[in-house]
Parts: structure tokens; C-alpha cells; sequence
């Protein structure tokens, strides 16, 4: 990868010190299939700003990751979340996005998170290499869970040896319908 010396990764503050948020709104708008009020960004953002970075090249946002952590309902665990990662086609393949999941992750490291948990749709190979190679596992096969139809995998990060005792009985969440010949679990939004 060829060193972007006008690149830069900062933390988001606020809106009114990062003065970003059309440019962001822009960026997710245009990079992701899922279409996201600004209101649900904006809920991340102000919630766990402490937990979402950006891409500048010198002033223009080129890359986002948003994130939150909390404790998992159900088993406990410390959660982290990774909602939304875009970075702009034309600096696509540079690393920028490892960066910043990676930043995200440290971030999410220092706050205790047992584990951190995304979305990506099945037919997204360049998202699901990237996680795969940072260390995240296929948990679960979301079944028609975008608004377009297509399907997705749950991935996930164990960030600690004991974040599966933390699971229920053989080590899956508790919330699936059923799991198919293949050893996917199968979650139907209709």
C-alpha cells in the first residue's frame, strides 16, 4: 500500500467541533446498499462518538466507521457494534478501511468489549475478507435481512478467551429460529 501523505484518521468529537455530518450523510448515502436515515447515524454518533472515525484527505471525508458498544442482552457480554463502515470508491484497496475498523476495535478494546458483532451481505466479498482477515468468524446467516432482499452474515470478533462461555449451550446465541444442513442459522424478516 503507497503512503497518502495528505490522509489523515481522526476521532469524531462532535458535530460541532467535526464539521463532517453532510459530507457523512453524503458518503453513507451514496456507499451503503441499506438506506439510513440521518437520524440513525446521528443517534450512533452522539451516543458513542468516542467509538467512530473518519478518513480525511486534507479536509474532505473519504472514509467513516461508526460504531456503539454495549452489553448484550441477552448474554452479558461487553458487544461491540460495528453499524456502518463506507470508505469512497476512488480510495477503495489502500488499507483505509482496515484502518479505521482497526481504530474502532482499540477503541472498543480499551472500554472492555468481549466481542465485536456486524452485519455484511453474503454478496459482499470484499467486506467479508476484510473482516476475515482481521479475525472476525461467520456466526450466523441472516436470511433476506436487507430492505433488497439479499441476505447477510452476522460476523464476529472474540476479543477475550472467555466470550464464548459466555454464550448459551453450544456456544450460539440464544436468539435463532433454526439451523439449516449447512450449520447456518436461518432468521427470516417478513
Amino acid at each position: 500500500m503507497e503512503a497518502d501523505s495528505n490522509i489523515t484518521f481522526k476521532a469524531f468529537e462532535n458535530e460541532k467541533t467535526t464539521p463532517h455530518l453532510a459530507a457523512l450523510r453524503s458518503l453513507i448515502s451514496d456507499g451503503l446498499s441499506e438506506p439510513y436515515s440521518i437520524y440513525v447515524y446521528r443517534y450512533f454518533l452522539h451516543q458513542w462518538g468516542d467509538l467512530c472515525y473518519l478518513a480525511l484527505d486534507g479536509e474532505d471525508l473519504i472514509g467513516v466507521v461508526i460504531c456503539k458498544l454495549e452489553k448484550h442482552r441477552e448474554h452479558g457480554a461487553n458487544r461491540g457494534y460495528i453499524a456502518m463502515l463506507v470508505v469512497k470508491e476512488e480510495y477503495r484497496g489502500r488499507g483505509l478501511a482496515t484502518k479505521l475498523v482497526k481504530m474502532a476495535i482499540d477503541a472498543m478494546i480499551v472500554r472492555n468489549a468481549d466481542e465485536v458483532v456486524l452485519e455484511t451481505e453474503v454478496t459482499n466479498t470484499g467486506a467479508i475478507k476484510l473482516y476475515e482477515h482481521l479475525g472476525f468468524l461467520r456466526s450466523k446467516r441472516l436470511h433476506r435481512y436487507y430492505l433488497n432482499g439479499n441476505s447477510a452474515f452476522r460476523l464476529v470478533l472474540y476479543l477475550k478467551s472467555n466470550a464464548e462461555a459466555l454464550q448459551g449451550p453450544g456456544g450460539h446465541d440464544h436468539d435463532h429460529d433454526h439451523m439449516d444442513a449447512d450449520g447456518d442459522v436461518e432468521i427470516t424478516n417478513d
